[in-house]
């Protein structure tokens, strides 16, 4: 069974910094995509950045590009990410997910079949 466990999270002032920490467990991490989305409170789900099997493939949602940066250790069985110049827009709960095939990638939720806990991002203005 897959576990998913994110860390990292918490209250950060608007222009400040954070790294976000999921760690896998139960799977064979290493064939699977994983992604970051995000729930803002009276708001959709978000896809925020996914990163492929190898880490050769990112892509990330046009409000976080360039400020935000998906990275995995296939080794450890974790993927992070970095979040800078947070805007308090950014405040949000943060959960990580793992594709539902192997070698494949989206940005569409369905896409993902096991998905962590969550942790809470705020950022104050």
């Amino acid at each position: 069974q897959v576990q998913l466990v994110e860390s990292g999270g918490g209250l950060v002032q608007a222009g400040g910094s954070l790294r976000l920490s999921c760690a896998a467990s139960g799977v064979t991490f290493s064939s699977y995509s994983m992604g970051w989305f995000r729930r803002a409170p009276g708001k959709e789900r978000e896809f925020v950045a996914r990163i492929s099997w190898s880490a050769g493939n990112t892509e990330y949602a046009d409000s976080v590009k360039g400020r935000f940066t998906i990275s995995r250790d296939n080794a450890k069985g974790s993927v992070y990410l970095q979040m800078n110049s947070l805007k308090p827009e950014d405040t949000a709960v943060y959960y990580c997910a793992r594709s539902t095939s192997t070698y494949s990638y989206s940005r569409n939720p369905s896409a993902y079949g096991s998905w962590g806990q969550g942790t809470q991002v705020t950022v104050s203005s």
